[in-house]
């Protein structure tokens, strides 16, 4: 049986996908792919984070290109089958399928690993060219380029050993194999390579620079294939009546094309309309859902940059070089930034990052609640009795947790206005997005709202909180009143509603607050 020359394995995983009830058509894709083929940019490497569709589209590729079998069956009421060149390469290509997460049974030397994968390229060369059994090869480039035949290569989870961090001393060695392999190879007509981590710093010499890479930050061309669009989401919430658009997008949305379409978790959305449920799913495997391992490299100066990015404020950075395979050392700001990126822990958008989405959003939650961030962990740890203090009315001890902010270390935390105020309000909230979707400056009644906690949960009261400066809390709960901010809630048949006032008295350096149940 074939172990990666032309193998069924793609076209088995691709049927199965194909025939899944939340199936997304990315098949677009391919008549860009196939316009690389025998030409000098037919070496493609696509690096997104785990769950982002990469060994789906992977397998895809594999099923349409390999002449082993016809794969007609699943291709032709797909989006490919109305490009013109739809028939031209449909299972037209010997393809070599290699899955570079693969340990072997053997050992667990860097040898036993790249053994496995050459001495499984050489068996099916063998099997499928008997005439090469008897001749003697120094390299496994050296029996492809004796077939006389060209090869499409498919290559999965590329960067395995570095984002692992195995067999470290011989990176070079492995790079070395790739080369050898596929750089300026007659018999190579396309290579189509996957993995989490870009291959740049190691591509200025002469290993793997014949790749045009496209990951999280820097992809015009293929990353409306890489993650569910707005429309493939809304025709898949259709699919079922227990979710709504509005609570996917809550959850699961933050993501952007570089033409500003908004991009899905598709992993997390699928299993959330599998489920019926909304929670987070994201993936922990190492470093992916670590945001505090990146934070932790210097922690000083990213600090105020995160505290702006949960209250839902971009922040901008130019980020020059990407973080990439095989990087032992991060140090500034920038690089702290470039790992996040291309991990998915952060979206990247015309020169600014944010946190994506609530999924995310939990993630740093519990990132900040480390002693390392001082007195954010302290007042994001507080945000529960914060949140049971407002549900109880007691407007004095919600103070008094404000109070304490003014004497912080943090410059980001003294504050002297309502927009200052605001900043300082999410963080002491933050644990209420466990419960609540929080909606800032929302159009509600006849004004504009500083803060709308809708309930997530049945049971819970929704919660209006209205901000001032230098006035009173009781002149907040006057404007919740009298602009009629509780309508929005209440079209939601949402009845039990508090209204908090907070005020800021910036001459005597004092929070006042005062909560109110509306009628």
């Amino acid at each position: 049986m074939a172990r990666c020359l032309n193998t069924k394995s793609a076209y088995k995983d691709f049927y199965m996908l194909v025939h899944d009830h939340y199936f997304v058509d990315k098949s677009g894709i391919i008549e860009s792919i196939s316009a690389r083929i025998n030409t000098k940019n037919r070496y493609v490497c696509i690096t997104k984070p785990r769950r982002f569709g990469k060994t789906s589209v992977l397998n895809m590729l594999g099923a349409y290109y390999c002449k082993a079998y016809d794969s007609s069956a699943l291709f032709d009421d797909l989006k490919i089958s109305k490009a013109k060149t739809y028939t031209t390469h449909l299972n037209k290509y010997n393809v070599i399928n290699l899955c570079m997460n693969n340990l072997s049974d053997q050992g667990n030397t860097y040898d036993d690993y790249i053994n496995l994968t050459k001495n499984a390229i050489r068996r099916d060369l063998i099997k499928s060219y008997p005439e090469l059994k008897d001749d003697e090869f120094d390299s496994i480039s050296e029996m492809l380029a004796a077939t006389d035949d060209e090869f499409i290569f498919i290559i999965d989870e590329w960067d395995y050993i570095f984002s692992h961090e195995l067999y470290q001393e011989h990176y070079g060695n492995f790079l070395e194999f790739l080369r050898n392999l596929l750089k300026d190879k007659s018999y190579v007509a396309l290579a189509y390579m996957t993995g989490v981590l870009p291959i740049k710093k190691y591509s200025t010499g002469s290993a793997l620079n014949m790749f045009d890479e496209y990951t999280m930050l820097g992809d015009h061309s293929f990353d409306e294939y890489f993650g569910f669009t707005e429309s493939e989401v809304t025709a898949l919430c259709q699919k079922q009546d227990i979710l709504s658009i509005d609570a996917i997008r809550d959850w699961y949305n933050g993501y952007l094309t570089s033409s500003g379409k908004r991009l899905y978790n598709p992993r997390s959305v699928v299993l959330a309309l599998l489920n019926g449920y909304c929670q987070s799913y994201w993936t922990k495997t190492g470093k992916i859902d670590e945001v505090l391992f990146f934070l932790k490299y210097n922690i000083g100066e990213v600090r105020d940059d995160v505290v702006k990015m949960v209250n839902d404020t971009p922040v901008m950075i130019s980020i020059a070089e990407e973080y990439s395979a095989g990087q032992e050392t991060i140090s500034n700001r920038e690089e702290i930034y470039s790992a996040m990126v291309i991990y998915g822990l952060l979206s990247y958008h015309e020169g600014t990052i944010k946190i994506p989405n609530k999924e995310l959003m939990l993630e740093f939650q519990k990132a900040l609640k480390d002693d390392d961030f001082g007195y954010v962990a302290e007042l994001v740890r507080n945000s529960d009795e914060i949140l049971g203090a407002t549900w109880a009315k007691r407007g004095d001890v919600v103070a008094s947790y404000l109070h304490n902010i003014r004497n912080s270390e943090l410059p980001i935390l003294k504050y002297s206005d309502e927009n200052s105020l605001s900043r300082i309000v999410t963080l002491a909230y933050l644990s209420a997005r466990n419960k609540y979707r929080i909606e800032r400056e929302e159009k509600s009644g006849k004004g504009f709202v500083d803060f709308i906690f809708y309930p997530r949960q049945k049971g819970l009261p929704g919660i209006i909180l209205e901000l001032k400066a230098d006035k009173s809390p009781q002149d907040a709960i006057a404007q919740i009143k009298q602009k009629e901010y509780s309508e929005k809630l209440k079209r939601e048949n949402i009845d039990n509603i508090l209204a908090v006032g907070l005020n800021y008295d910036t001459h005597k350096k004092e929070h006042q607050c005062v909560i109110e149940e509306l009628s």
